[in-house]
C-alpha cells in the first residue's frame, strides 16, 4: 500500500469519533510493518488517550515497533494536557518513521511535535493527503486560527422559497422536509458541539434541539433571547444539557443554564462567536429562523450552508434566507433536494 492509502485509513478511523472529541481534534493513526497494518487507533473523546497511543497499545508484538511506520492524520502533540505528549511515546517506542497528514495549528504544538521526533532521529514525512486531512480537521483548525467555532448554517425551504408559514395553529414545528431528511439533520447535530436558534424559533416550535432521531450526544444549546422573554416552562430551560442564552441584560449561571450578555446595537454574530470561543465551543450548527441565519450570512461568519428544498408550497409565509453563493453539491433525498454551499 502507498502512504496515501494508510492515511486514508487514519481518516476513516478518526470519523468514528464524530461529535465526541471536542475541543480536541478527531485523529486517527495506524502502525504498519512490512506493508501490513499491525496496530490502529483513534482519539475517542476528550481526556482519553490520543490516536497514536491507542495505535501503539494495540500492537501485540511491541518488538516490531522499531521497524514499523506510524501514520497519523495530524501532527503528534508535544505538550502535556490531560494526557502526556504523544511524541514522547513514539520516541520511547523506538518507532523510526512517522508519516503525518498535516501540521497542527495549535500554538502548543505547531511544528514542535515534528521537531521533537526529528531530534530523536525519527524520519518524518509531512503533507501526505494534506488537503484531505486539513478538510477533516476543519473544525479544530477554524477554532485554533480564527478564534471561533466552525459554523454550519442549515434551513429547509418550500419550493416557493418560504421557511415558515405566517401563522400556525399550535406551538410545534411545521415540517417542510420528509422524515429521512429530519433524521439526517439529527445525525448532523450529533456531529457538532453546539446548536443555535433564535427567540422566534423557540416561541413558535418549543424545540428540544436534541438528537432523538439519531444515536449520539445532544449538542450544547445556544439561544438568542435578547429580552429574556422565553418562558422557563419551555424545553430549552429544562437543564438537561448545557444551554447558553445570549441576551442584553445579564451574565450569570444557574446550574446548566448560562446567560451571556452582548450589545445588540453592534454586530451580533461576531459577539456570539466570541462568547462561544470563551466556552470552548469548536463547532456550531445554526438552525434558527431567517433573521438569525441571515445575521451570520450578512456578517460573513459561516463556513458551510446546508439547504433543503421540500416538495411543498406555502404560497405565502416567512421568506427563506438569501445566500448569493453557487452550491458545491446537490443531492436528492427521497424527493427533498439538499444543496451544500461552502464559504471559501
Amino acid at each position: 500500500m502507498s502512504h496515501a492509502k494508510f492515511l486514508t485509513r487514519c481518516l476513516q478511523l478518526a470519523t468514528y469519533a464524530n461529535g465526541r472529541t471536542a475541543p480536541n481534534p478527531m485523529v486517527g493513526a495506524v502502525i504498519v510493518h512490512d506493508g501490513v497494518i499491525i496496530g490502529e487507533g483513534y482519539h475517542q473523546k476528550a481526556g482519553d488517550p490520543h490516536a497514536e497511543v491507542m495505535a501503539i497499545n494495540s500492537v501485540e508484538d511491541k518488538s516490531l515497533l522499531a521497524s514499523s511506520t506510524l501514520y497519523c492524520s495530524l501532527e503528534p502533540c508535544a505538550h502535556f494536557g490531560k494526557t502526556p505528549p504523544c511524541a514522547d511515546l513514539i520516541i520511547k517506542s523506538e518507532i523510526k518513521k512517522v508519516v503525518i497528514g498535516c501540521l497542527d495549528s495549535n500554538v502548543l504544538v505547531a511544528g514542535k511535535g515534528i521537531e521533537r521526533l526529528q531530534n530523536a532521529g525519527c524520519e518524518v514525512i509531512v503533507g501526505v493527503l494534506e488537503k484531505e486531512c486539513k478538510a477533516h480537521h476543519k473544525r479544530f483548525f477554524t477554532f485554533q486560527t480564527q478564534k471561533r467555532p466552525f459554523i454550519i448554517l442549515k434551513w429547509a425551504q418550500t419550493l416557493d422559497a418560504f421557511i415558515a408559514p405566517k401563522k400556525r395553529a399550535t406551538q410545534a414545528p411545521v415540517w417542510i422536509t420528509k422524515e429521512v431528511s429530519r433524521q439526517l439533520v439529527h445525525k448532523w447535530r450529533s456531529e457538532e458541539q453546539a446548536i443555535l436558534v433564535g427567540t422566534t424559533t423557540v416561541l413558535d416550535d418549543n424545540p428540544g434541539l436534541d438528537v432523538r432521531y439519531w444515536n449520539g450526544e445532544n449538542p450544547v444549546r445556544i439561544v438568542i433571547d435578547r429580552e429574556l422573554k422565553i418562558l422557563t416552562s419551555l424545553k430549552v430551560h429544562d437543564g438537561s444539557v448545557k444551554t447558553i442564552f445570549i441576551n442584553e441584560r445579564n451574565t450569570s449561571v444557574k446550574g446548566a443554564i448560562f446567560f451571556e450578555k452582548i450589545n445588540f446595537l453592534k454586530p451580533i454574530a461576531i459577539q456570539i462567536c466570541a462568547v462561544l470561543f470563551k466556552h470552548n465551543i469548536q463547532s456550531l450548527i445554526v438552525e434558527g429562523g431567517t433573521k438569525t441565519i441571515q445575521t451570520f450570512i450578512d456578517e460573513n461568519l459561516w463556513d458551510e450552508a446546508r439547504v433543503f428544498s421540500g416538495e411543498v408550497h406555502f404560497n405565502n409565509g416567512v421568506n427563506a434566507p438569501t445566500l448569493d453563493v453557487i452550491p458545491t453539491n446537490e443531492e436528492n433525498i427521497k424527493g427533498d433536494i439538499l444543496k451544500t454551499y461552502l464559504n471559501d
